[in-house]
């Protein structure tokens, strides 16, 4: 099992000013453990779960990750994960595409259906209802497939959008992987049987991710799909890896190694997200013996 880190706050010890340099730190403080995936979230304000409010510190995206690509060489880079509703689905492969050739190959594409209404509401983002949402959603990963391939710069016609071209020159360096996050077993599992390279659930239980895995192997199995071609990774609230529960921690992932879980990503929580994962890069390794 390998070790990701999700950076979810910039409430940064040293005020605004600090946030750049800090994030340079994490960006080797990652390296440095032998990370393999590094995100951000993709949104403008911040969220409940993080127990901040919402005028908290939050940064764009993929404006965060450009700059990590500048301050890293061998992590993994995406969103955990992009909101369908945020960019036009044309736009974001750019993006993408954008993203891989500067960090020399290292882009991911995560993406989901989007759910922070006051987020959407405060911006003046649309806000469309959840299955249209999820309409969207499929449409976005078509087209990215489509700009992706540069043997096809033609048209997309979808119920959604509508592209005269799929032109994107400069191609990715290496086609980014998409990863899915969520765990609706109906629309979410099902997407990522049928376009994605990844998933991403919480660590709730592992009998939970247990029957959510087996839901995807049943959509998996449906599509004519190689399931053990997807990989699976779970978003991890607690214990965290640091000295004081890593032991704890890897005792709790075992049971999700055995599952066939390859990534647990876990989430700095204070001011200081590099010197978090310094404390946390032992983990690394008694990950990786787990399987």
């Amino acid at each position: 099992m390998e070790l990701g880190i999700h950076v979810p706050i910039f409430d940064i010890d040293g005020g605004t000013g600090a946030i750049a340099p800090e994030l340079a730190r994490v960006g080797a403080a990652a390296e440095n453990a032998g990370v393999t995936w590094l995100s951000f979230m993709d949104h403008f304000f911040q969220i409940e779960p993080t127990g901040r409010p919402a005028e908290s510190n939050m940064l764009e995206g993929y404006t965060t990750l450009g700059f990590l690509a500048a301050h890293t060489s061998t992590v993994q880079l995406g969103l955990l994960v992009t909101g369908v509703t945020y960019r036009h689905p044309g736009l974001l492969a750019k993006i993408v595409t954008t993203l891989d050739v500067l960090s020399q190959g290292r882009a991911a594409l995560g993406i989901g259906a989007a759910w922070f209404e006051r987020e959407h509401l405060g911006l003046g983002v649309p806000y469309p209802p959840i299955a249209e949402r999820f309409e969207r959603l499929e449409e976005a990963l078509q087209i990215c497939e489509q700009m992706w391939d540069p043997a096809n710069n033609g048209p997309f016609t979808g119920k959604h959008y509508q592209l005269r071209e799929t032109l994107c020159a400069p191609q990715p360096i290496n086609k980014p992987k998409v990863l899915i996050g969520g765990g609706g077993e109906r629309k979410t599992l099902r997407l990522v049987a049928q376009y994605g390279d990844a998933c991403n659930l919480f660590a709730t239980t592992p009998d939970e991710v247990a029957h959510k895995l087996d839901v995807l192997r049943g959509h998996c199995d449906a599509l004519g799909r190689d399931y053990d071609a997807i990989r699976k990774t779970v978003a991890v609230h607690g214990p965290s890896p640091v000295p004081a529960t890593r032991d704890d921690f890897v005792r709790s992932m075992a049971d999700y190694a055995a599952l066939g879980v390859d990534t647990a990503i876990v989430m700095p929580d204070d001011g200081s997200p590099a010197k978090w994962i310094d404390s946390a890069a032992p983990a690394v390794k008694q990950l990786a013996e787990l399987g």
